[in-house]
This record gives structure tokens, C-alpha cells and sequence, in this order.
């Protein structure tokens, strides 16, 4: 039988799988799922529609599926949708998404969300990210797989982050930032490529020197966005090794909004 202790409370309604464990007084809203081996620790409440998947960590005082903070919303059923294998820590606020923005916050698998991170409405995060303590991201934004955000880190909605992008600590997001890139700043401002990352990554010595050269077309070059978007296509079709990359790159860049820019 599913875990609980006998001060939290669990809606009859809600589906919680028998190896489950819910901590003193915790609530579970009706319309909660949560996956086989998932924890949930003391005081805390998950409420809305909202999904969490198999072996994840939830720690105390944390909120999950709350009604979004969009003055639009006019209680539509929305969703929180939590994946596999996260650590949530203490503190942090996940809401469900708007009806105009999809419908649905997302968090993919093994993501390390440290305390007081937030997750505003209709956010998509990835897999294997790390949110520092105080991340907070704000409405419809768009995190790739493998980012790390550093310490207060805040990013203005819409904003899209490339995978295996990083942040400085208390770094201020307001463009979108490329993939590989590394900025900081208030607002922010590319400062490299995480290197290093990449190369703990597996990145073989040819990719990472893709990655060098993209940065070059980026930002030393004086490149307009589109010659930019050129170069970094031909880079991937001259090396089949780095075409993935150099594709990934190069369709990020072609999305970005000419008002908003990437960081420079």
C-alpha cells in the first residue's frame, strides 16, 4: 500500500501508485497522478491537474500545480506535467500552464531543481537540467536539455535557452540564448561557450571545435544573424560529426524574434 502518514491528506480521487510515500501533512489534490517510487516529503501541496512521474524527489514546504499567475486565467483545466527521476527541492513553485499558451508546464527527467525555483505558466524545461537555488523562470519560456542556471538567475517570459547553455549567478535573461553559449550579466551577455561542460558531456574534440567556430560566426566576426545562420549550416555540412550541432544552432537562430534578439 501507498506510504502516507496519517496527518497528510490525500483526495479520494487522487492516483497514487502503491510505492508512493507522502510525508506529515501533506495534500494531494483530486486530480493528481504521481508515479511508482516517487517521494514526497512533509508540508507539501500538490494540487491541480497535475502528472509527476515515476522515482521522484519531492522535498518539503514545496508547491506543485497551483493556479498560474496570469490574470487571464479563468479556471480552464490546465496541467502541470512532471517526468521521471527529478529532485525538487524545498520551496519551489510549479504552476499549471494558460489556455493560451498551450495548456501545460512541462519538466522533463532528471532535472536537479534546487530550492525556491519557480516555474511560471506554460514553461517547457527539458531533461538534465540544474536550476541553482532561486532560478526562476517566468511565463512560456523555453528551456533545452542540459542547461544550467545559475543562483538568482531570472529569464523574462518568451525567452528561449538552448541546450547545454549556462548562466552566471544572478544573471537577467531578457533575449534568447543561443545553445553551448554561456552569459551573464544584468541583462545578460554571452561571455563563451561551456566548454568544459561539453567536453564532461562526451563532445569529441571535433564538436567542440564546431562549437568554437560557431561562437566565432556569433560574436567576433561582426556577422549579421542571418550570415551567421550561413556559416554554421556550411560548418555542418562541410563535417558530418558536428552536423547535428551545427543544426541545432542554426534552426534556434532561424526562430528567434528580430525584437528580441540574442544575447550579445
Amino acid at each position: 500500500m501507498t506510504q502516507v502518514h496519517p496527518t497528510a491528506i490525500i483526495d479520494p480521487k487522487a492516483e497514487l501508485d502503491s510505492s508512493v510515500t507522502v510525508g506529515p501533512y501533506s495534500i494531494i489534490g483530486p486530480h493528481v497522478r504521481i508515479g511508482a517510487g516517487s517521494q514526497v516529503a512533509s508540508h507539501c501541496v500538490i494540487e491541480g491537474h497535475t502528472t509527476i512521474g515515476r522515482d521522484n524527489r519531492i522535498f518539503q514546504f514545496v508547491s506543485l500545480g497551483s493556479i498560474n499567475q496570469d490574470k487571464k486565467y479563468k479556471g480552464e483545466p490546465c496541467e502541470l506535467v512532471i517526468g521521471d527521476r527529478n529532485t525538487i527541492r524545498e520551496y519551489s513553485t510549479y504552476h499549471i500552464g494558460t489556455a493560451q499558451g498551450g495548456g501545460i508546464t512541462r519538466l522533463g527527467d532528471d532535472n536537479w531543481m534546487m530550492a525556491y525555483t519557480h516555474l511560471a505558466h506554460d514553461c517547457i524545461v527539458g531533461s538534465n537540467t540544474i536550476f541553482a537555488n532561486n532560478a526562476q523562470i517566468a511565463g512560456h519560456v523555453v528551456v533545452g536539455d542540459w542547461v544550467i542556471l545559475g543562483a538568482y538567475t531570472c529569464v523574462h517570459q518568451f525567452v528561449r535557452i538552448g541546450a547545454h547553455g549556462m548562466t552566471g549567478m544572478g544573471t537577467v535573461l531578457l533575449a534568447d540564448q543561443p545553445p553551448f553559449v554561456m552569459s551573464e550579466g544584468q541583462p545578460a551577455a554571452a561571455r563563451s561557450m561551456n566548454y568544459e561542460g561539453l567536453r564532461r558531456r562526451g563532445f569529441s574534440a571535433a564538436r567542440v571545435s564546431a562549437v568554437k567556430a560557431m561562437h566565432k560566426a556569433l560574436y567576433r566576426e561582426g556577422l549579421t544573424l542571418d550570415d551567421a545562420v550561413s556559416r554554421i549550416r556550411a560548418l555542418g555540412d562541410a563535417t558530418p560529426e558536428v552536423a547535428g550541432d551545427a543544426a541545432m544552432m542554426a534552426e534556434f537562430l532561424a526562430k528567434t524574434p528580430a525584437q528580441r534578439g540574442i544575447v550579445r
